[in-house]
């Protein structure tokens, strides 16, 4: 934190996106860089939706006492107009005591928040999930970075490949690869570090499959196969995708908690059959379990080349998605 002064600290931040990790990441070293500047500072948090225009007056005002504070504003995109109004207005001349920190989403709820906020001249802090597979291996060059160690691009690949796409594990395998070697991290590292734990990549395979990434899911699998993943757990965790996905779109609408009892299935894997669920018909279900039914026999009645077995399901599967007929 050295360097870190008065002068220095954003009057207004603005922490924008979906993806929790980076957000949450954002307001910890903004906690943390104001503690350096004023050990005492008094951080206070409120959720936008349930704050009146009297509530946030009191909070930014002079106080009687002095001393620096930090409000964290969560789910900026809910706050009232007349919230939005007075937060607007105080924006064109904060206080140079208090910095104020606003979360939010980034969509088109309370969008014009967000725009007022960036005109007034806040500090804008990414934090929208990664779109795609280069944003993907640059985050992981960047943690590993974070953690102090080297990366090559085809280890980053690798390790997307070995770990999935979700950010929380990505960063946490980074950290722990880094803890556990010498920090050079290349892609025979990767491989020398996974190789005993093969039950992951099928998933991977699987997860991007059933959300059409095509290309995720064949450099996962390439990936997988090349470490000496068993084809047989990778056509399983395929069939159990379409499986899962198929048996919580049949269940109808509800919370993963609510289906948790009746489907028999813990509630965080209902909900990832239901984000993966969206964009598929009943119909295109339907095709993807004949598809990965007809890729198990392939791959476990001795298919003289299983690879491909596997790579044609991956793409018939994407295709069923799609509502077309490959």
């Amino acid at each position: 934190m050295g360097g870190v002064t008065p002068a220095s600290l954003a009057p207004i931040l603005l922490v924008l996106g979906d993806e929790e990790l980076l957000a949450t990441r954002a307001v910890t070293e903004a906690v943390a860089k104001v503690r350096s500047v004023d050990p005492e500072v008094d951080v206070r948090e409120y959720q936008a939706s349930a704050l009146t225009v009297g509530e946030i007056a009191e909070m930014l005002s002079p106080s009687l006492f002095g001393g620096r504070r930090l409000l964290i504003l969560r789910s900026g995109q809910d706050a009232r107009k007349d919230l939005v109004a007075a937060l607007l207005a105080y924006a064109k001349n904060p206080d140079p005591e208090v910095q104020l920190l606003v979360l939010h989403l980034g969509g088109a709820k309370g969008k014009a928040f967000a725009d007022g906020l960036r005109a007034a001249g806040a500090t804008v802090v990414p934090a929208a999930k990664l779109k795609g597979h280069r944003d993907r291996v640059a985050f992981v060059r960047d943690e590993i970075r974070r953690a102090g160690g080297k990366c090559t691009d085809d280890a980053a690949e690798a390790l997307i490949a070995a770990v999935g796409n979700d950010m929380r594990e990505l960063a946490a395998a980074c950290s722990q690869l880094v803890a556990d070697t010498d920090g050079r991290i290349s892609a025979e590292t990767v491989s020398r570090y996974y190789r005993g734990r093969v039950e992951v990549t099928g998933f991977t395979v699987a997860d991007a499959t059933m959300v059409g990434d095509v290309p995720g899911a064949l450099e996962a699998l390439r990936w997988a196969l090349h470490v000496g993943v068993d084809p047989v757990p990778i056509a399983d965790a395929l069939a159990d995708g379409v499986r899962t996905v198929a048996r919580v779109a049949s269940a109808g609408r509800g919370s993963p908690y609510q289906l948790a009892s009746s489907l028999g299935m813990p509630a965080w894997k209902i909900e990832r059959a239901q984000r993966q669920g969206r964009g598929w018909t009943l119909e295109g279900l339907v095709r993807a379990m004949q598809v990965a039914a007809e890729c198990n026999a392939a791959v476990k009645g001795g298919s003289d080349d299983r690879a491909y077995a596997l790579e044609r399901a991956v793409f018939s599967v994407a295709a069923a998605r799609q509502g077309s007929t490959r």
